[in-house]
């Protein structure tokens, strides 16, 4: 009796198992690896197909139904599972009875014989294509413009940047055209934005068709597209650049019945003889497109160099190449500048502000060459030197929280953004004491890949700043959007702020927004008591200028050794306010 009511026990159990996994839409299988049998549990039926045949019965059937793409990856991971090197879990696509696939995640674990092999391989299945298309979709948005299906602006300057350097490295002439759709706010007022957008798109479809399989595309703006040519002379630049002002015009584009004639300009830069950097390209493109509208529309203007322009051009590629040689001779340093509470002065933390030694030992300042390295394309280098500066610092002074600056063209660049995650993963002690500052004028340009950028670097425990808050016209939105820890007020706010009412009242504006989002505030450029006194009075939280402290490239913390007990006396007399993160 007792021994029939178990069963019936352990049957009822096992039909509530049954139903549990079927609820929750996993598939669950059992794989006998000697006799390559395959029993399944769930809702097989939604991957396979409703016909019991179409659920495969055995290992080397299922692996048929495996997408051939998929099937290396699956292989490798049962291998390094077997080998007991990893968890067995990967995701591929099984083909239905309907001939489409699906994505599944399939996960499980191997179960040995007693001589040690493989015997059996128990888990689970679950559909994850809706998953899968979301993130194609997400992909396919960071990436690609919606409208025309070619790449968004910063995929073209990916593409850009990387003709650039090959170009530069094999010295081969390359070129770029910045294309602009002729008056298209009159086509969206004569004809609705409808056929605005139908134009763009079909102006786009031309482009392709006179363009070399291996030129890349890309949406620059509202109106206009961008193309790389990464292997051509000027002479044929020029030839491309005519034939689609040629292709564009000759038909008119028919929208609903209605015709519309259509006409382009193009604006060319030559490179890298006329520029070294992508943000350089663009800018001299459109700055030739513009050119060729105001000569008439419908024609290709050329970018052009002055003599006086050729010279300035020689003078910073040599200054580019001292600071190439800087970073080789670790001669690029920090000059450390304390950043104060308004009320009592205390330091809080210190901004990192590069300098450059000479090679006859004269201290450079940041102003003096960061303006060309921008320019010639080598802010990525100088971003890595100053990651690395900062993290040595912060791993040699462990009381000490720092901030430094990165560049507009570091805060969009998916590798350094890469080595910053591999450099402070895992790493709290060195995130909290970390404040990464960019630029308002920078985080304003592309809001969405700001956002992720500023999301990113707090998720890993730092603080995000954003330097000359109010010269960028930062408006609600934008910092909702954000969600940054600090921002700074630009110093031409601040400066004579006693004399200038119209400061103080620009000042207030701005403190008020930061409150509503409980930002930490910084006044940069205090240069006085009077405005110190001002600045406290108005609720700024820190202080920062020559008033505190000028930029030290030793300062008394750093000639302190770290390995001494009795320096760390020292530094603990600071109180413990002194070094506390901004955030606390």
């Amino acid at each position: 009796m007792l021994r029939s009511v178990d069963i019936n026990d352990g049957l009822a159990e096992l039909e509530r198992l049954r139903a549990a996994v079927e609820a929750s839409g996993d598939i669950v299988y059992d794989w006998d690896l000697a006799t390559d049998r395959i029993e399944w549990v769930g809702r097989a039926a939604e991957v396979f197909g409703a016909e019991s045949a179409a659920v495969p019965q055995s290992g080397d059937r299922f692996s048929g139904r495996i997408n051939p793409e998929d099937l290396p990856v699956r292989m490798h991971a049962l291998s390094e599972h077997f080998a007991g090197a990893a968890a067995y879990d990967c995701e591929y696509r099984i083909r239905g009875a309907d001939g489409r696939f699906q994505w599944v995640h399939d996960r499980g674990a191997v179960q040995l014989s007693s001589s040690g092999t493989p015997a059996r391989l128990s888990g689970t299945l679950r559909l994850i294509t809706q998953r899968k298309q979301e993130e194609a979709r997400l992909e396919r948005q960071a990436n690609y413009d919606e409208l025309t299906g070619h790449f968004n602006k910063l995929r073209l300057r990916e593409a850009l940047d990387y003709a650039l350097a090959f170009n530069q490295r094999y010295e081969q002439p390359g070129a770029f055209l910045a294309i602009g759709i002729d008056q298209l706010d009159r086509i969206n007022t004569a004809f609705g934005c409808d056929t605005g957008d139908r134009v763009l798109v079909e102006v786009s479809q031309r482009l392709e068709q006179s363009l070399r399989t291996t030129d890349v595309i890309g949406r620059l703006g509202s109106d206009r597209f961008g193309v790389v040519l990464g292997h051509c002379s000027q002479a044929d630049a020029i030839m491309i650049a005519e034939r689609i002002i040629q292709t564009i015009r000759q038909n008119a584009i028919v929208v609903d019945e209605a015709r519309v004639h259509v006409t382009v300009s193009v604006g060319i830069v030559h490179f890298p003889e006329q520029s070294k950097t992508s943000f350089d390209v663009i800018t001299k493109a459109e700055g030739a497109l513009l050119k060729a509208k105001s000569a008439g529309r419908d024609c290709v203007e050329a970018y052009r160099m002055s003599e006086e322009q050729r010279r300035n051009y020689r003078a910073n590629m040599e200054l580019g190449d001292q600071v190439t040689e800087a970073i080789k001779d670790d001669r690029l340093v920090f000059a450390y500048q304390p950043i104060v509470d308004a009320i009592s002065h205390e330091v809080h933390y210190y901004e990192c502000l590069l300098r450059m030694y000479s090679p006859d030992g004269a201290l450079i300042v940041a102003g003096e060459f960061v303006p060309v390295v921008e320019r010639l394309g080598l802010m990525r280098a100088l971003d890595r030197r100053a990651l690395d500066l900062t993290l040595r610092d912060l791993e040699q002074y462990p009381d000490v929280t720092l901030a430094f600056n990165i560049s507009g063209v570091t805060a969009a660049d998916r590798g350094w953004l890469r080595t910053f995650i591999a450099r402070l993963k895992d790493r709290p002690e060195l995130a909290s004491r970390l404040i990464v500052e960019i630029t308002e004028t920078a985080a304003l340009e592309d809001l969405e890949d700001s956002a992720r950028f500023v999301s990113i670097i707090r998720d890993l425990g730092c603080q995000v700043a954003v330097d000359d808050f109010g010269a960028g016209y930062t408006t609600f939105r934008h910092l909702k959007t954000l969600t940054v820890d600090v921002v700074k007020i630009d110093g031409s706010f601040v400066r004579n702020l006693t004399e200038s009412e119209e400061n103080q009242l620009f000042i207030r504006n701005l403190l008020s927004l930061a409150r509503t989002f409980n930002l930490v505030t910084i006044a940069e450029c205090v240069e006085n008591a009077e405005d110190a006194a001002i600045l406290a009075n108005e609720g700024v939280d820190l202080l920062q200028g020559y008033y505190f402290g000028k930029p030290e490239v030793s300062p008394a913390w750093r000639l302190e050794s770290p390995a001494l007990p009795e320096r760390d006396a020292k530094r603990a007399d600071h109180g413990p306010e002194r070094r506390r993160a901004v955030r606390s």
